[in-house]
């Protein structure tokens, strides 16, 4: 079975910096292209970020392009996002997933003075 764990959610000032972790387990992790995604409160979830297998091919939504970096360790079985220069409008659910409709549990990100 597939199972994806987020953590290093928290809150965070304004202009602040999280690094959030989905360690992955129940199939061939190498094998698949990974994503982020987040739904704030009161909306629908969005796209975040995505990585291929190897980590060579690399996409951001709009919002967060040059401010949060997408990367993975095949050995860990593990994604990662680095969110730098946090806002308010970041706050939300941040969810991994893999291809198909397989989303981890979630992690919260509150940007709040």
């Amino acid at each position: 079975q597939v199972q994806l764990v987020e953590s290093g959610g928290g809150l965070v000032q304004p202009g602040g910096s999280l690094r959030l972790s989905c360690a992955a387990s129940g199939f061939t992790f190498s094998n698949y292209r990974m994503n982020w995604y987040r739904q704030a409160p009161g909306k629908e979830r969005t796209f975040v970020a995505t990585i291929a297998r190897s980590g060579t091919s690399i996409n951001y939504a709009e919002t967060v392009k040059g401010r949060f970096t997408i990367s993975r360790d095949n050995a860990k079985n593990t994604v990662y996002l680095q969110m730098n220069s946090l806002n308010p409008e970041d706050t939300a659910v941040y969810c991994c997933n893999i291809r198909g409709d397989n989303w981890g549990q979630g992690t919260q990100v509150t940007v709040s003075s």
